[in-house]
């Protein structure tokens, strides 16, 4: 498959590449993720005066006018640098529903905060016995005069305890598992009531679990139609499971170059680990499966621009792939570097360990391969 990107794309993956190389270090990474905040408020500046912030959303709001394709273009390099801002909760999860909501003067202003640097969002589907169906929702928004009562729990909230607003769904009526019936709300972290408990992840990132107890909201804190949160819902986890898979594919592409280049310095009875065969061998499968992924990763993410039927099927396939490539490459990656490959010393250990965690956010290998089939 011919994809290459127009020029404008191609100045937007040079800055990108340009601002991982220039502080994105591991060791300024690692100094990063043991803060208080987790990430640097003079990066997410930047992001805001770089433009990547206002990506996604439309010329009519105010923004680029960006399209997926660019925003997988962003979420590549950004895999490569294993960043650790909160692009992707802010922009692509809650960015993703705000710009699928009607117009009004609440959502305007928040797509102006959120582009200017502002305000960060995140977005709180996922409950403890959902695992990835997002319309297993036992949370509840009940109506309350002239407006709604909320009540809880929320897990693995990406960022919330840094976010100035979270989207969060909730059953508005019917049984566990109807898609009708799913409401989308907005919820101040300030808000009496609300609870947040952080923690860091084992990606170096952040993540809550969030607790809502008779928290009482306005009208207006709904989100799109009553009962009808699902299908943005929907088409937001689309966006999100194909920005992930391309931050793994930037993952993959470091793993493996890294992988080959140790293997050229390091020598073993008197020449370097790359002159053995069957490492070379190795070496070949891991940029192989690589391949693979990049290949499926352009198709879905064309057909998902464009509106193909099989979209959602090739994102499926795409993610099913990525997770089942990303653990043959860091397996592979860290066998190769020896015991090295485990150390907080060495990248290598980190971008596996990302890795892991992408397969698990919004379905892993298994459950893509399921929703393949069907």
């Amino acid at each position: 498959m011919n994809f290459e990107l127009s020029e404008e794309q191609q100045l937007l993956q040079d800055s990108v590449a340009r601002f991982v190389a220039d502080h994105y270090s591991l060791e300024a990474r690692r100094k990063l993720a043991d803060s208080t905040l987790g990430y640097s408020e003079d990066h997410w500046k930047q992001f805001a005066e770089l433009g990547w912030l206002a990506l996604p959303f439309s010329e009519e709001d105010g923004g680029l006018g960006g399209t997926i394709i660019d925003a997988m273009v962003v979420m590549e390099q950004f895999g490569k640098g294993l960043i650790l801002e909160p692009y992707f909760a802010t922009v692509i999860l809650g960015g993703g529903v705000l710009k699928r909501l009607p117009p009004s003067e609440s959502r305007t202003a928040r797509i102006n905060a959120v582009m200017e640097g502002h305000m960060k969002l995140a977005l709180a589907t996922t409950e403890l016995q959902s695992r990835w169906d997002l319309h297993d929702v036992v949370s509840t928004a009940t109506a309350d005069g002239d407006g709604f009562v909320l009540n809880g729990t929320k897990s693995v909230v990406l960022h919330g305890a840094s976010a100035d607003g979270i989207i969060v769904s909730l059953r508005t009526q019917g049984g566990q598992f109807d898609k009708d019936g799913i409401s989308l709300f907005w919820v101040d972290p300030k808000a009496e009531g609300v609870s947040l408990k952080a923690y860091p992840t084992v990606d170096g990132l952040r993540a809550a679990e969030l607790t809502l107890e008779k928290v009482s909201v306005p009208s207006d804190a709904l989100l799109g139609p009553l009962h009808g949160g699902y299908e943005i819902l929907d088409a937001v986890a689309q966006e999100a499971t194909l920005a992930l898979s391309a931050e793994g594919l930037g993952a993959m592409e470091r793993l493996y170059k890294d992988t080959v280049e140790y293997t050229q310095n390091r020598e073993q009875f008197d020449h370097p680990l790359s002159d053995f065969q069957t490492l070379q061998h190795r070496m070949v499968e891991m940029f192989m499966e690589y391949e693979q992924c990049k290949s499926l990763l352009y198709r879905a993410t064309l057909e998902f621009a464009q509106d193909g039927m099989d979209a959602s099927k090739s994102v499926s396939a795409c993610k099913h792939l990525v997770g089942v490539a990303g653990r043959f490459i860091g397996e592979n990656a860290v066998q190769l570097h020896g015991g090295m490959g485990v150390t907080e010393e060495l990248a290598i250990g980190h971008y596996f360990k990302r890795l892991f965690v992408i397969d698990t956010q919004f379905g892993n290998a298994d459950y893509h391969l399921e929703r393949y089939a069907a």
